[in-house]
């Protein structure tokens, strides 16, 4: 199983912070490494998502767990559980903000073969923590 993680305070709102985080278009925007974002973000509902880091390539996924201001899960992969991709967000207030939280694993049959092509994602996940405090405290 293979995981990466973010963590950054953000001085804004939990509110604010999850408006930019369900919002597709802000999403894409630019500064958050996410370059297109297809779907509505809530409850069951799919997404396709491209990036920065894996270029005209779309995942495909689930939004699979939707708490306002506190706790969702992407999910994307493989047919019967081969490869999985798990993308948790999770804020939590803190210090006159909110702690922000990202964390995606990977896991599956054949996650050790399909691992080893994945790039390392911790700058990208950088990138997004930064680009979501930057959205978030936007007037």
């Amino acid at each position: 199983m293979k995981t990466f993680h973010v963590s950054r305070h953000i001085p804004a709102a939990p509110d604010r912070v999850w408006a930019v985080l369900t919002n597709a278009s802000r999403l894409a925007s630019g500064p958050l490494g996410i370059t297109k974002l297809a779907g509505t973000i809530a409850v069951g509902e799919k997404l396709k998502l491209w990036t920065e880091a894996t270029g005209t390539r779309a995942f495909a996924l689930t939004v699979k767990t939707f708490e306002p201001s506190q706790r969702m899960v992407w999910q994307g992969g493989l047919p019967l559980g081969l490869f999985t991709g798990t993308r948790t967000f999770t804020l939590a207030p803190k210090d006159g903000g909110v702690q922000f939280e990202m964390t995606e694993t990977f896991s599956g049959l054949m996650s050790g073969l399909i691992e080893k092509s994945i790039p390392d994602l911790g700058p990208s996940f950088e990138k997004f923590a930064t680009g979501l405090a930057a959205l978030s405290q936007e007037k």
